[in-house]
């Protein structure tokens, strides 16, 4: 049997070196200007690329200093380039600890409608202290707290998509009126972790 191999295309800022944006043929468009991540989606469309994904950090990083580290929210991006391409994958990175479920479940099948089955969810638990502090914490979750939330916010997560509100939910034309009918599979995008150093995997 042949083995298939895919590519994805990691939006990291300008490039992951901190010089990157220095390179000739780097963009001259600002990281808040939508036209950046829409045209490097298209060109990943183009090549073939089977996903685009979008990291995401709740604070600042420490290399601010000598690197750009200020970009779009990527929920709100991935809403953009939905309607920007037409068949490659669209990922963010979310977290379990400083959102909450239905809100997010429900973020996340309005873009799976608006791309007609192609959004993908990242799970995170951030773990940066200045995460913390920026939602008013006086320190950072521990380890064990923030993968026991993970745990339950995935749970109750699931339940909403399966339970189809009314965010979930198309309309299907019947002969008294067309009455709203949940679309399961719709309401469940996929959900990828990606681990450092190895490939993204779906689960």
């Amino acid at each position: 049997m042949k083995r298939q191999l895919h590519f994805n295309l990691f939006f990291h800022s300008r490039g992951h070196h901190e010089a990157s944006w220095r390179h000739p043929a780097t963009s001259p468009l600002a990281l808040t200007d939508i036209r950046y991540y829409q045209d490097l989606a298209r060109r990943a469309e183009a090549a073939l690329f089977d996903s685009i994904f979008l990291a995401d950090q709740l604070a600042l990083g420490e290399d601010v200093a000598q690197a750009a580290r200020i970009w779009l929210e990527p929920i709100t991006v991935l809403a953009a380039l939905a309607v920007s391409t037409n068949r490659v994958g669209l990922i963010a990175t979310a977290s379990t600890t400083y959102t909450e479920p239905f809100n997010l479940a429900r973020q996340f099948a309005s873009i799976d409608h608006i791309s007609n089955g192609r959004a993908a969810w990242n799970i995170v638990t951030s773990w940066l202290a200045t995460a913390a502090r920026n939602f008013g914490d006086a320190g950072q979750v521990s380890h064990e707290d923030r993968y026991s939330r993970g745990e339950e916010f995935m749970a109750v997560g699931r339940a909403a998509r399966r339970a189809g509100p009314c965010w979930c939910r198309r309309d299907r034309p019947t002969p008294a009126a067309a009455s709203p009918r949940a679309m399961p599979r719709r309401c469940s995008p996929p959900i990828w972790r990606r681990r450092r150093r190895r490939n993204s995997t779906p689960i």
